[in-house]
């Protein structure tokens, strides 16, 4: 059995977004076009409170793109992005949310990030998505979203350490790139790790 997950295609990730990723609304239709063709899909929302501290605004004398170290975590200090109950927040109007079947929220515990759909990033906590999957018996997983260096890679991963097949679905994600190589690297690992990387007409073939 096999489901399709939309990572992150939130407002504050698209362009003119608090944490926009470049080219980020391209992948839109893209995914809107392959939905029919799973019977379940699940979609995952950053859903931040205000005083998340992945927040560089939350940090004194600390700029966006720094790192520092949260509660034993590296944390990349972004913009404040996808606050709860704000508009930033909310799944882009422009996807197809007609078929979602469950929409998964993470990063809600201000204390610990949480970029994969799994676990926040100490892997202390789940999200519920695991054993969602595991109820409706999905074994493979076709993975898309934003952003492809971050919480799509990091989602990538944990799948593949659960036991899932990941397929990662290259024309349907964009990445952040807060280093000009940071995707490539993102695929070059998500691969040696397991992940079939292929594009959606390869899935419609």
């Amino acid at each position: 059995m096999k489901a399709l997950l939309i990572v992150d295609v939130q407002n504050d990730f698209l362009p003119g977004g608090a944490l926009a990723v470049p080219q980020g609304d391209a992948i839109i239709p893209v995914i809107n076009n392959i939905q029919q063709h799973f019977k379940l899909i699940v979609a995952t929302r950053d859903w931040h409170p205000a005083n998340h501290g992945s927040f560089a605004s939350n940090h004194d004398n600390r700029q966006v793109g720094e790192v520092i170290r949260l509660h034993g975590q590296q944390q990349v200090l972004w913009p404040d992005h996808c606050v709860q109950g704000s508009p930033g927040a909310e799944i882009s109007p422009l996807l197809n949310q007609g078929l979602i079947n469950n929409v998964i929220f993470k990063g809600s515990d201000p204390d610990i990030d949480s970029y994969s759909a799994f676990y926040d990033n100490g892997h202390l906590k789940e999200t519920g998505l695991h054993a969602y999957l595991k109820r409706n018996g999905i074994t493979s997983l076709f993975v898309c979203g934003l952003a492809a260096d971050y919480c799509v890679y990091y989602t990538v991963k944990d799948a593949l350490l659960l036991g899932y097949e990941a397929n990662l679905l290259t024309d349907a994600t964009r990445g952040v790139n807060l280093q000009p190589e940071d995707t490539d690297k993102a695929f070059k690992d998500m691969e040696k790790r397991g992940a079939r990387l292929m594009t959606s007409t390869e899935l419609l073939k």
